[in-house]
């Protein structure tokens, strides 16, 4: 495959981390109103706010492009290309005054997955990667870690109440540690070698867009939870690609 421009890559971390600037405005602020959408999930002034911000500055500089977005409606372009936003992943963390959350984008090219930014801007920490060029943490170096058992590793997920029962109780009996660092943040911890999996059994597009090309260039496999390499197909599962397989098993079951 094409190695992305290292310049697409410096463009979406610029545009994420100032989107991220924007959301600090309402976090952890006593007048910050949260808004419910038609499935439940919470909305703040915040996320439409980042998303605005964010499709802004794509249509400025590549007018061609495609986007699509979490909280407004997509648009289309006639580039080929796709730019996957989620302006606040971790919107209950957010509202909650967890400086966990984060900004997310995406760019999907004709050869699949091509720039992918994690933004943590409650931890000042940016993860980002570029198709061939490999993937960094706060612009420096950074991979996945060299655990091969599962007893010492740290699985993470973002809840327990997705799971397949029969998965979760095989995950529980397996000799790894389960942690709830969920959202974007647990994929971060596994890019950069601080957690050895990242499970959601169910997921959202751009939610995980920038997880296929970020784990990949960190060292790592990303796949769905049935082992399809597919972003947008309503799972994920991050791994430091030394555990996949086993991980893979606890899902190898209903």
């Amino acid at each position: 495959m094409t190695p992305t421009d290292s310049s697409l890559v410096e463009f979406a971390t610029e545009v994420a981390r100032e989107a991220g600037q924007l959301t600090l405005g309402w976090f952890q602020s006593d007048t910050l109103h949260v808004d419910h959408k038609f499935d439940g999930s919470p909305v703040t002034a915040a996320d439409l706010a980042a998303e605005t911000l964010i499709r802004q500055r794509i249509a400025a500089a590549f007018p061609d492009d495609s986007i699509m977005g979490e909280e407004h409606t997509d648009s289309v372009g006639r580039s080929g290309r796709t730019w996957v936003i989620d302006p606040i992943d971790g919107t209950k963390a957010f509202t909650h005054g967890v400086p966990l959350y984060s900004n997310l984008i995406a760019l999907i090219d004709e050869q699949g997955p091509a720039v992918g930014v994690i933004n943590l801007p409650g931890l000042n920490e940016t993860i980002a990667a570029g198709r061939g060029l490999g993937c960094t943490r706060n612009d420096q170096p950074c991979s996945v870690s060299s655990q091969s058992s599962l007893g010492g590793a740290y699985l993470c997920t973002s809840g327990f109440g997705y799971w397949p029962s029969g998965s979760l109780t095989r995950a529980l009996r397996s000799d790894a540690s389960l942690r709830t660092w969920g959202d974007a943040y647990g994929y971060a911890l596994v890019a950069t070698g601080r957690a050895e999996a990242m499970i959601d059994p169910e997921v959202n597009p751009w939610d995980v867009a920038p997880m296929a090309v970020i784990i990949a260039e960190a060292g790592g496999s990303f796949t769905t939870i049935d082992n399809k390499r597919d972003w947008n197909a309503g799972s994920g599962l991050a791994t430091n690609g030394l555990l996949h397989d086993q991980v893979l098993g606890f899902f190898a079951e209903s």
